[in-house]
């Protein structure tokens, strides 16, 4: 599979941009009426790049392309009591259909003590939670979960001893379910502790229990943090993860977003050909365009083979001042 040269140039209108708001990653799920769903993070411009770990909220915008335009529709998941795990920021969303109801995973955290600055950011990143809206329609409503779908290992030297983020899943050939999320554990000093790995969970219900693999998978002797944002699906007899490399801890093409495969979805390699795509945009009017981040990779699967790619962008020289989406069309 060369993932790469099936990416098509992407359309001018095949952005999703909200001049009063951060836009970072979104998922896309389409109605029995053909309506293309898109979940996407935001959060108010004015509060900086980082108020992503603090602030952001789940939105819902619709189209009748999966490449757009995207029109936004309503927020769904925003703040809520701070004393529910997600009651502060709900963040990186990926929508899936099983068995006729539509579940929505995503990031959340919240935090019971007033704080300010650097040490704010790190009291909410630590408290990440993973969870799951269930809903029957993709309108809503959402039911919204009191306690996490999966929660930290209690052992300080468990992986995932201090906090878990970025869920993706998909269904396996049993119809049981396959689901990776990024985690971080307490070997390493405050605050950012680590290192930042991935774990395989499997349960036999896309809401859990889940029961968690003993060891951590995309991991690197080159760092304490190589990989992240992942999504895998089941394709050919085989799963397949397309995620950021951080800094060519896989290849030696820089930060990237690179292609594994793997038989079990536990035991994944780097792919022949790795290359999803550098930090670039192709665009059909006006050719490449180099990035500063392209990052939260998210497929549109249809008739099981991916048909569009969603990632996060922010441009080079903005100072991290603005984000959006691009919605990139797979041959």
């Amino acid at each position: 599979m060369n993932f790469n040269r099936r990416l098509q140039p992407v359309r001018d209108e095949s952005i999703f941009i909200d001049e009063n708001y951060y836009i970072w990653g979104c998922s896309m799920e389409r109605d029995e009426k053909g309506i293309c769903h898109l979940f996407y993070s935001r959060w108010r411009r004015e509060l900086g790049h980082d108020a992503w770990v603090t602030d952001s909220e789940i939105a819902h915008a619709i189209s009748d392309n999966p490449l757009g335009p995207y029109k936004h529709k309503e927020v769904i998941l925003t703040k809520r009591d701070p004393g529910f795990w997600d009651g502060l920021c709900s963040h990186n969303p990926t929508i899936h259909k099983f068995d006729g109801k539509f579940y929505l995973y995503y990031m959340g955290n919240s935090i019971n003590r007033e704080l300010d600055g650097q040490e704010r950011f790190w009291e909410h990143r630590n408290n990440q939670r993973i969870g799951v809206a269930v809903a029957e329609d993709l309108n809503g409503p959402w039911t919204r979960p009191d306690k996490p779908l999966i929660d930290i290992g209690v052992n300080n030297d468990d992986f995932d001893s201090l906090m878990m983020s970025n869920p993706t899943i998909c269904r396996r050939p049993d119809k049981s379910f396959l689901l990776i999320y990024k985690c971080a554990g307490k070997k390493l000093p405050p605050p950012k502790y680590g290192p930042v790995v991935h774990i395989a969970a499997f349960s036999n219900s896309p809401e859990g229990p889940f029961v968690k693999h003993d060891q951590p998978i995309f991991t690197s002797d080159k760092s304490n943090f190589p990989a992240e944002d992942p999504y895998i699906w089941y394709e050919d007899g085989r799963y397949w993860a397309i995620l950021k490399d951080m800094d060519s801890s896989f290849t030696q093409l820089g930060r990237t977003i690179v292609l594994f495969k793997s038989e079990d979805g536990i035991n994944w390699e780097i792919n022949d050909e790795p290359l999803v795509s550098k930090l670039e945009i192709n665009w059909k009017n006006r050719g490449i365009e180099e990035v500063f981040h392209l990052e939260r990779p998210q497929l549109w699967i249809e008739d099981g083979k991916p048909t569009a790619l969603f990632c996060a962008v922010d441009r080079l020289n903005c100072g991290r001042d603005h984000s959006f989406n691009v919605h990139i069309g797979i041959k």
